[in-house]
């Protein structure tokens, strides 16, 4: 089967998925509908391809989402943001003590593959520092991809049956409530934004780009609206699609060994996440579901997605995110040297 069917047989299997989490009125439909649909036909052995360039500029949309969510009311509160930030980079090194030794004891990684799938940082980024480290790209694609199932899905089902929060319903207002110069201002930044943060070898380059473009403009009054509901839920559609596929051609042994360890790694991260979760509320740094999702390592896009429907601070949980990956870009590849001298 050519690349063009696979990707059609793709879109139609998410388009069910999504269907289905509709009639059902379950949470997330048009993220975890295509997410699970496309997850179980990569099982079942389907010949699944992802979107491509195209899924990528879909992700766009969540950037200028973001962006469009910065004000001057938002920025005078940043300040009071910076006490439980202070708390990343300890999320980040208890992870780190945690999965390593984890993947490499527990079961028998090699230190590359070990170290980069112990990192919450962003699946593309940890598959290249660990491929340049000598890892199992396929192994570190796998757990991180799982990482990133399990917490995607459960979070939504917490979020409903603790808070009580209707993920089911529309991410903002319809399209035609939306006015048409500035969605098309929103879908020019967010293309030149991405493009832009690419050339300049910026991370996530497809949601920050947009995020830092979008917010200009919203800060200058040219954009004051996020995207419509419509472009929202398209971003999600092809986000599931996106994580889903991640498991095509997915052979036995992976399936035993690298999805097995990374749902459990994905279980320890929630024990770590619900620990410094408890921290902030406790301190008062934040209110539950605020700190809940900023302190959740799942896809920085997921996350994103499930902050704007959930009507959550959505500063608050970028910034924790985006001061996450910047520390696993930064520090990360350092540190795994120095450990990988000194023999894991």
């Amino acid at each position: 089967m050519n690349l063009l069917n696979r990707r059609i047989l793709t879109f139609a299997l998410a388009a069910l998925g999504g269907a289905a989490f509709l009639l059902l009125h379950l949470p997330l439909p048009m993220l975890l509908g295509p997410m699970l649909a496309c997850l179980v036909a990569a099982l079942a052995g389907a010949p699944l391809a992802g979107a491509g360039q195209f899924g990528i500029f879909m992700r766009t949309i969540l950037g200028v989402a973001v962006g469009a969510s910065i004000t001057p009311g938002v920025l005078a509160e940043l300040p009071e943001v910076a006490a439980s930030l202070l708390f990343v980079p300890g999320f980040i090194g208890v992870i780190a003590l945690v999965g390593y030794p984890l993947f490499r004891r527990a079961f028998g990684f090699d230190h590359a593959t070990a170290w980069y799938g112990a990192m919450p940082g962003g699946l593309q980024d940890m598959l290249v520092f660990g491929e340049e480290a000598g890892g199992d790209v396929r192994a570190l694609s796998l757990i991180h991809a799982t990482r990133v199932l399990v917490i995607v899905t459960v979070a939504p089902l917490i979020m409903t049956a603790w808070w009580g929060v209707d993920l089911s319903q529309p991410p903002g207002t319809p399209m035609r409530a939306t006015d048409a110069a500035e969605i098309a201002l929103m879908v020019a930044a967010g293309l030149l934004g991405w493009k832009g943060a690419e050339r300049l070898g910026v991370f996530g380059a497809s949601i920050l780009g947009p995020m830092v473009l979008t917010a200009a403009l919203s800060l200058s009054g040219l954009i004051t609206q996020r995207p419509p509901a419509e472009m929202i839920q398209a971003a999600q559609f092809f986000i599931g699609i996106a994580v889903g596929v991640k498991y095509a051609g997915i052979t036995l042994r992976e399936l035993r060994l690298h999805v097995t360890a990374g749902i459990v790694y994905a279980l320890l991260l929630a024990a770590v996440s619900l620990v410094f979760i408890e921290g902030i509320v406790h301190l008062g740094l934040a209110p539950a579901l605020d700190a809940f999702l900023a302190f959740l390592p799942g896809g920085q896009a997921e996350m994103v997605v499930i902050a704007l429907i959930a009507g959550a601070d959505i500063a608050y949980v970028v910034s924790h995110h985006l001061l996450r990956m910047v520390i696993v870009i930064v520090l990360g590849p350092v540190v795994g040297k120095v450990l990988g001298r000194r023999g894991g």
